[in-house]
């Protein structure tokens, strides 16, 4: 079979060939520079039985442009950026690399929430400047509740690390299972209590805007949200809204109702109290290596099978 990796995987291109070079009887292509645009994806799918693909969009445009393609092994968690719709209608499989960045996730909502609370992002700007601290008011984890919105792989581990910093466990998911010295309570009630409000389920119709304006109302003037999941699992609109009005006292974000680049004009890249990455919560290194590993492997599973 002929696999097409039609973007880079942000690992060395050592490694990718090292192991593309396992897949015996097969060859392969590899693309080293990103593209969203879906006629050079198209193009660089060209006489594919297997794509490869992390975070690009790839819509029935490319796919349709595939006649042969069986298999497309996603190098990411979500797959809201795949038209799945067509993938189904025309029998392809497709898999995801669930679980490559557990940690690397979870480490970054407790980067963002320490961030917020203590205005680090500001801070390293005054004293690069030669100002001090003054009029900065700073808060810590410790004691605080923390309502997780979920209770898949990155939130228990979120869970786990909240733990070492003394923090109280609430919890919300559409599916419960029991998890030691968490509670329970509707996600009215979440975010109503919570002192940090940290979201971690997929973007699917059902979670679209679940932090509407409505539940940003019921949080706590003191409290801040931290999303590493994906950006339309909230209003931004309304969040900037609160941030503005002093409703609500800051937000760590990853993610966006799109994909950085972001365009300037957003109302929330303009929020106070905010601290915003550029969709980075995956991509340490050891999760990208990890990410590499495991996409391949899916690839080998299907070639082999």
């Amino acid at each position: 079979m002929h696999i097409a990796i039609i973007e880079p995987l942000g690992v060395s291109e050592q490694l990718v060939r090292d192991l593309m070079g396992s897949l015996e009887g097969h060859t392969y292509d590899y693309y080293t520079e990103r593209s969203v645009d879906q006629e050079v994806l198209a193009a660089r799918a060209q006489g594919a039985d297997v794509l490869v693909v992390a975070n690009a969009p790839v819509s029935a445009q490319v796919l349709s442009a595939v006649p042969n393609l069986k298999m497309l092994s996603v190098a990411f968690t979500g797959l809201d950026h795949i038209d799945l719709a067509y993938c189904d209608v025309h029998g392809i499989k497709v898999v995801n690399c669930s679980g490559y960045s557990t940690n690397a996730v979870a480490e970054e909502v407790f980067g963002l929430a320490i961030s917020v609370y203590r205005h680090l992002v500001e801070c390293d700007a005054r004293t690069r400047a030669g100002a001090d601290k003054s009029g900065l008011a700073f808060r810590e984890l410790h004691g605080k509740t923390l309502g997780v919105v979920g209770n898949g792989a990155i939130a228990r581990r979120v869970m786990e690390i909240a733990r070492a910093f003394g923090m109280r466990l609430l919890c919300w998911a559409r599916t419960p299972r029991e998890l030691d010295g968490v509670t329970y309570v509707s996600l009215d009630e979440l975010c109503a209590q919570a002192d940090v409000l940290t979201l971690h389920v997929p973007a699917v119709a059902e979670t679209h805007h679940l932090i509407d304006a409505r539940r940003i109302a019921l949080m706590k003037p003191t409290a801040i949200l931290i999303n590493t999941a994906r950006g339309p699992v909230v209003d931004n609109d309304a969040l900037a809204e609160a941030l503005e009005t002093g409703a609500l006292a800051g937000a760590g974000l990853d993610v966006f109702d799109a994909e950085p680049p972001l365009d300037p004009s957003l109302r929330i890249l303009h929020a106070p109290h905010t601290v915003l990455a550029p969709h980075i919560g995956f991509a340490t290194q050891e999760a990208l290596d990890a990410r590499a590993h495991l996409a391949i492997e899916h690839v080998r599973e299907f070639v082999e099978a």
